[in-house]
Order: C-alpha cells, then sequence, then structure tokens
C-alpha cells in the first residue's frame, strides 16, 4: 500500500522493478497460504467422509455421495484455480530470479521455452479445474478428480520440466554466449543498479610516473596520516595501558578524522566501557547500582610514535586528559557496545564515576535515558521482568530512581527499527560540544530484485539510507535518512511516519564523522571486481577479472588491504578521509587498479575506481614483500631481532597512492619474550624497485626521494666505498674520489671493476639469482680491498 515506485522497469514484463519488491512477495504468499490451506482442508475433509463411509475408494469400487462429492469437488477445483493464479503470476515472475542460465536472472531458456510452458501448465490448471466440476455435475468425481490430476500433472512435467531442459542442453548450451548476450547484459545492468556500481566514476591513470620528493612534499597530507598503528596491536597496548582498572576494557578502535589544532588528522579512537563480568565482587549492589557506567575514550593518531615506539596519545587516562584541541564535557559511557546489562541509577547508593588516587568520585545521573521505577508498582513489574527479587526488596530504589536497559546500542537500535540490517561496526565520536555520540550504519535491503547478482545470505538489493545516531549518556536514538533516492526507505517512511529524519537535520558536528560503511563497500568492491566489465563477451570470458591482492599475513580481515586513509586524490585539490582498497588481475601479483568510496563533504557516497593500464607492470603487495624479504640487510636485522627474545611482527603491507603512483610502507613492530605491548620499531618504505627500512616513515621517505635517494637502494659494498673516500654516489657511475683530484690510471680502471660487479650483482638480485649474486658480491669486495691498497 506504500510502495514507491523505482522507476525502472524489467524488460520482460513491463512491470515497475517495485512489483517485485513490495508486491510480489505479498501475492506469493497469500496465495501459497491458500493453497496449503485448500490443500489441508481436501485432505482432511476427504478422511472425513472415508471414515463416515461417504466415500469409497479402491480396491471397492469408486464412488461419493452427493454431498461428499460436491464438497470435495469444489476443494479440489478450487486448488487447481488457485495453482493455475500462481503459475500465471508469481512462477512466471520468478523467472526472473532463475539459474538455468549462466547467470542469475531470466535466460534465452527460460524467455523462449519456459514461460511458455508455465502459460501452458495454468491453463491446463484451468482445464484440469472445469474437468472436476463436470465429473460433480455427471457423479463421476473420482475419475475426473483422478483424470483432471494425472493431465495437470503430465503437462506440468512435459511443459515446465523436460521440454525446458533439453532446448537447454541440447540447443543452448553449444551457442551460449550468442543466444545468452542480451541476458548478460540485462544481469550485468541490473546488478550494477541494484549495488549501486552504475555510478561508479572510473578514471584511468598513466602508471609511469616517477615520484620526486616534491610530488612527496605536495601530498604531506597523506603522508602525515600513513597509519603505522594496526588495530589489534593498538589494541593490545591501550588494554596494557589505558584501561586503569581491571573493570574497564575496550571493545574495539574505530578509524576517523578530525581537526586538531589546525589540521587535518587521522586518529584511532576507543571507549572506555564498564565490563561487569571483570568487577572484584559482583553483587546486586555493585554491578547493578554502583557501577554503571564506563569513562572516556582513548585517541591516538595514527602515525605518531614516542620514543620508546609507543602510541602517542591525544586523549588519555581516567578521567579523560586531553593534550590537543579536543575535550571531552561529557565522558561517561552508560550506553555503548559491552553494556549488555540493567542498572538503576539515581538510588540511594552513589553511583562510582572513576578511581583518583585512593579515593573514588562519585557521580550521580542526570539524564533522561532509562524508565522511571519509584513506584512500586513498577518495580514488581520489572522484578517480574528481569526475574529478580532483589529489585522490589531493594531500600535503595525508590523515589527518582530509573533503569537503563537495553544499553547495547546495536541491540538498542534493532530493537527500535528491526526493519532495517545493520552494520557490524558502530563507531564512536565526539561532538563539538564534548559529548560522546555512538555511530550506526542501517541498511536498507531485498533479496527480490530481478536479474541482480545474489550474496551468500541471497541479498539482491543493499543503500546505506539511513544513519543512526545513538547518545552515550543518555540513548537518545535519532535516525536520518542518508540516502532519500531509495525507495525502500521511502516506503519505511510513509509506514512509519516521524520515525526518520532528512540528513540535512544531523547536527554539523556529527554529521562531519560519518563514514561510508565497511560490509557494504566489501561487497561492492568484492562485486565491482568482475561487474567492471560491462560488455557481454569480456563478462563472459572473464577476460579482464580483478581480485584483492592475497593477503601476506593471517589477518582476520577478509581483505587486509582495505582500510581507512586521508589522501588527496589524483585530480583534487584538497585531502579528504576515504575507504580505499587496491586490486590485482586474477591469478597475478601486479597492481590492476584501485578503487575509494569518498567520505567529506558533498563527496559523501561517491566510489570512484581509478585504473592501471593493462600494458603497464605496476608492482602489486606481493611482489613489493618478495622484494622485502629479499633485502638482505633487511633480512638481516630481522633475523637478529628474532634471535634475541624478542618477537618480530611485521605488520600490514600498506597501499599509498601517490598521484598516479604508489609507495608501499610496513611498519615492523617489537615484542618481548612472553609480552603483550607491541613497541614500533623500524618502518619499510619501498617505490617500484627500490626498498629501505628506517626507524621512521620519514627518514625512510627521504631515503627514497630526498638528496640521496639514488643510492638507497645498494648493499653494504657502498659503505666499504666510502671508506675509500668515494661518494657513495660511485655505484650509479661517474664518481671520483672524495678529496676532489683526479684518480690515477690504475683506481680508474678499479672503480670501473667495481663498477661492473655491482652492477651484476643488482642485476642478479633483481632476477632472484642468489648465487651469482653472492659471486659478484665476493668479487666486488676483492676489488675494494684493490682500491684500499692502491690508495695507500
Amino acid at each position: 500500500m506504500n510502495g514507491v515506485p523505482l522507476g525502472t522497469r524489467d524488460t520482460l514484463f513491463n512491470r515497475d522493478i517495485s512489483f517485485y519488491l513490495f508486491r510480489l512477495p505479498l501475492i506469493s504468499g497469500v496465495l501459497d497460504t491458500l493453497i496449503t490451506l485448500t490443500l489441508l482442508s481436501f485432505v482432511a475433509t476427504g478422511a472425513m467422509y472415508w471414515l463416515r463411509n461417504d466415500i469409497t475408494l479402491p480396491p471397492r469400487r469408486a464412488s461419493a455421495k452427493p454431498r461428499a462429492a460436491r464438497h470435495l469437488g469444489a476443494l479440489l477445483a478450487l486448488l487447481f484455480v488457485l495453482l493455475a493464479i500462481r503459475l500465471w503470476i508469481v512462477d512466471t515472475s520468478n523467472l526472473l530470479f532463475s539459474t538455468t542460465g549462466p547467470l542469475l536472472g531470466a535466460s534465452y531458456t527460460d524467455v523462449h521455452i519456459a514461460l511458455p510452458g508455465l502459460y501452458i501448465s495454468a491453463i491446463a490448471a484451468l482445464i484440469a479445474a472445469v474437468w472436476v466440476v463436470l465429473g460433480i455435475a455427471r457423479d463421476k468425481l473420482v475419475w475426473s478428480a483422478v483424470s483432471g490430476t494425472v493431465f495437470y500433472v503430465a503437462v506440468s512435467v512435459l511443459a515446465r520440466g523436460i521440454v525446458p531442459a533439453a532446448f537447454q542442453k541440447l540447443v543452448v548450451s553449444a551457442n551460449e554466449l550468442t543466444r545468452e548476450t542480451p541476458y548478460i547484459r540485462l544481469h550485468i545492468d541490473a546488478t550494477r543498479n541494484a549495488w549501486g556500481l552504475n555510478k561508479v566514476e572510473g578514471r584511468d591513470l598513466s602508471g609511469e610516473v616517477q615520484l620526486t620528493n616534491a610530488n612527496i612534499k605536495a601530498n604531506a597530507a597523506t603522508v602525515d596520516n600513513v597509519r603505522l598503528w594496526e588495530r589489534d596491536l593498538l589494541m593490545q597496548t591501550f588494554k596494557q595501558l589505558q584501561e586503569i582498572r581491571t573493570y574497564y576494557d575496550f571493545v574495539s578502535s574505530d578509524d576517523d578524522r578530525y581537526m586538531i589544532d589546525g589540521k587535518y588528522r587521522q586518529v584511532h579512537i576507543a571507549a572506555r566501557e564498564l565490563n561487569s563480568e571483570s568487577l572484584p565482587t559482583r553483587t546486586f549492589i555493585n554491578s547493578r547500582l554502583t557501577f554503571t557506567h564506563g569513562m572516556g575514550v582513548t585517541m591516538a593518531p595514527v602515525n605518531q610514535v614516542t620514543s620508546e615506539g609507543l602510541p602517542v596519545l591525544f586523549i588519555k587516562d581516567v578521567p579523560p586528559v586531553s593534550t590537543v584541541s579536543i575535550k571531552l564535557t561529557r565522558p561517561q559511557v552508560y550506553y555503548g557496545e559491552l553494556t549488555n546489562e540493567y542498572v538503576f541509577v539515581g538510588t540511594g547508593q552513589p553511583e562510582f564515576d572513576y578511581p583518583a588516587g585512593d579515593k573514588n568520585i562519585y557521580t550521580k545521573y542526570t539524564g533522561r535515558g532509562g524508565v522511571p521505577i519509584g513506584s512500586f508498582l513498577r518495580r514488581v513489574l520489572y522484578a517480574f521482568q528481569f526475574g529478580s527479587l532483589k529489585i522490589l526488596l531493594s531500600d535503595d530504589i525508590k523515589g527518582s530512581a530509573r533503569v537503563l536497559y537495553r544499553r547495547n546500542v546495536m541491540d538498542r537500535a534493532t530493537t527500535a527499527m528491526p526493519f532495517l540490517d545493520f552494520d557490524n561496526d558502530p563507531y564512536i565520536m565526539i561532538t563539538d560540544g564534548g559529548q560522546l555520540k555512538w555511530i550506526l550504519d542501517a541498511y536498507t535491503t531485498s533479496d527480490a530484485y530481478p536479474y541482480s547478482q545474489r550474496t551468500a545470505d541471497g541479498t539482491s538489493y543493499m543503500r546505506n539510507s539511513v544513519k543512526v545516531v545513538i547518545d552515550a549518556y543518555d540513548g537518545t536514538v535519532d535516525a536520518y535518512i542518508a540516502d532519500p533516492n531509495d525507495p525502500v526507505v521511502q516506503t519505511y517512511a510513509k509506514i512509519f511516519g516521524g520515525i526518520f529524519k532528512p540528513i540535512s537535520a544531523m547536527p554539523a558536528d556529527i554529521r562531519k564523522h560519518v563514514r561510508y560503511p565497511g560490509d557494504l563497500f566489501r561487497i561492492q568492491t568484492a562485486l565491482h571486481a568482475t561487474y567492471h566489465m560491462t560488455e557481454p563477451d569480456a563478462f563472459y570470458h572473464r577476460e579482464d577479472q580483478w581480485q584483492f591482492p592475497s593477503g601476506l599475513n593471517k589477518a582476520t580481515n577478509e581483505n587486509p588491504f582495505m582500510r581507512h586513509i586521508i589522501m588527496r586524490l589524483p585530480g583534487e585539490k584538497n585531502p579528504e578521509f576515504i575507504f580505499m582498497t587496491p586490486f590485482t588481475p586474477r591469478g597475478k601479483d601486479n597492481l590492476a587498479a584501485w578503487m575509494v568510496a569518498r567520505m567529506d563533504g558533498e563527496n559523501y557516497g561517491k566510489l570512484s575506481v581509478y585504473r592501471f593500464p593493462k600494458q603497464s607492470l605496476i608492482y602489486g603487495p606481493k611482489q613489493i614483500a618478495n622484494r622485502i624479504n629479499q633485502d638482505t640487510d633487511i633480512s638481516r636485522q630481522l633475523t637478529l631481532w628474532d634471535q634475541k627474545g624478542s618477537e618480530v611482527i611485521r605488520g600490514e603491507l600498506l597501499v599509498i597512492p601517490i598521484e598516479e603512483s604508489l609507495i608501499y610502507v610496513q611498519p615492523i613492530y617489537l615484542r618481548a619474550e612472553g609480552g603483550s605491548i607491541p613497541e614500533l620499531k623500524r618502518v619499510v618504505v619501498a617505490h617500484e624497485n627500490r626498498v629501505v627500512m628506517r626507524e621512521t616513515l620519514e627518514e625512510g621517505l627521504d631515503a627514497l626521494f630526498g638528496s640521496g635517494a639514488a643510492a638507497e637502494t645498494t648493499t653494504n659494498a657502498q659503505d666499504s666505498l666510502s671508506t675509500l673516500g668515494v661518494e657513495p654516489s660511485v655505484v650509479g657511475g661517474g664518481a671520483v674520489p672524495s678529496t676532489g683530484a683526479a684518480p690515477s690510471g690504475a683506481v680508474s680502471a678499479l672503480l670501473r671493476e667495481a663498477q661492473t660487479h655491482y652492477d651484476r650483482a643488482i642485476s642478479a638480485q633483481r632476477a632472484g639469482n642468489w648465487t651469482e649474486y653472492g659471486r659478484e658480491i665476493e668479487q666486488l669486495g676483492v676489488t675494494i680491498r684493490a682500491l684500499r691498497a692502491a690508495k695507500n
């Protein structure tokens, strides 16, 4: 009754897609219910008449008394009529979800053979119904019922089973691409429309840009926000350094962006919640009346490290202390991800707020959350609901006392709006006024979008149409329509008037922190890896199919290279917060493209893909990882650390787009044997075939793109040459002694020989020929010793 048209029609029946989203499920459900009830009634009534001897069945002569014949005949005729209606409306419509062909949707066989077969079966059902009615009139119910049923079943098996299957195997399969091309195009277009891929903006990159120090400086916002701290490792550090007390806990760390002291910064932020399971004593007073809430957040920039290798903390401790321009004025967390139990506030017991040395600080709840429970009747009702007699017997619960329950933000949102699906990652943010808010991404979904590819759970349509904001202090739930063009959320808004607010009504300080939802982006990128091919021929052959790069570590994330980052996109002037993932060609390791979801300002929700030229080799993560592993200096250092009672943890390899090229960054952590606090010790930076490892990202970038960048891929032989008074650039050719004097003929010859051995060693290293590499390095050492002797 409230369905909103999509404005798109299917090509087979010329119906608006809203018919399949909103009306067809209802029609199908009603018809299935009527068919089931009619069939059950026919069976039950037939059994009753048989028990009363009103009908007789074989081996005796089959017959039926007039009243029984009329009753049973009417039920059977009604059953055939209902089957005919279902075949004509529902089953024909379900062809748009068929899997007969190579892809989901009506195929050549469905349109040309199965559809006429369904119409023929529907007509056969109507003929059977008429035949049964005639049998009643002629007092031959049993014969007409049996013959009518046999006729219907025979026609259905032939028209809907044997003929379509034979046609598909004998006619279509041998010429599948030719026959199915129009339907493949329908499937591609429907999938792209249903999943929002039709709005992806594409851009081709040259892929041949040689990055310079000027490029790095021009993209300072990107470099300054490279995420060196991984969430899992950062959470380990937070838990050890910032939980403060055993009853505090961090559930997750979220990426977000803030203007901090005038700079656009990417940060990790985690809520410090109360874990009632970890209270020293879990009495009714402790767990329900005294310890009621968590305290504040911990915030750390993604790329800053202390001299001890630990994360710099912008907001820390209890009560929260901020060293930056972001301040917390209401740090209490009554509603969160770990708040699964009910508590009472405003009672006779003081509420614990936070520890302060040897004493505790207490507070009194002043929010609007919860339900007043001061009256005796309400205490009786809630004692029954929660199964606790102590609620009724407690002298502390009276007067202005309130009960706070459904405090888990996910449970709270799904209870309020059960018709929406929610993203698995709620995230917390700090308003300009210093209050804590939770933001949840809500989806409208359907499994009934014709021709569209489905996920494992059957979903074929999804939109992030609603943003839900929940106050961490009083639990207020506000739902904002983020996609007003989505017909599903428009339909819900018509049904549930007043629940949803327009996105323009969202406070500006909250809107600055909305993110593109991760669950949707993962599905969209996985689909786009195939559905960027819009031509049926290329799609059918999978000529240009992409995939996510294969993971290098055992990461819990399905795609370890998908991450949030602040960067300046190619062709844009300002840095922005994005969600990004790279692609490689299927079965290959080089990069093919990278895709982003934009999140800031007017660009929110825009999807863009940047494609590298197919004829160019752009190193992918696995290839860069192999180059890092083959670097002798890096391997030697990591092996040395591993042998000293420390555990070396190689962080995820970060793919960082710069201009129209890429750099790779991999943080290296050390953790003491048996310890639980990882320390960031080194950063590996790679660009094309050059790899360096330094103590900081800045040093690594300087090594690659600074004044001495060309000499950074050399081996230890350069250091030996430097001791001879020769500049390191000797390995690049054209070196002269550092004293400025012209070399003698013997020294010149030795320098040329050293150059030759070095060049051969580098070529062998790049080819992976370590035997040849070792031989040339050994010869280079001999030449260096000869140079030293010649100099002396």
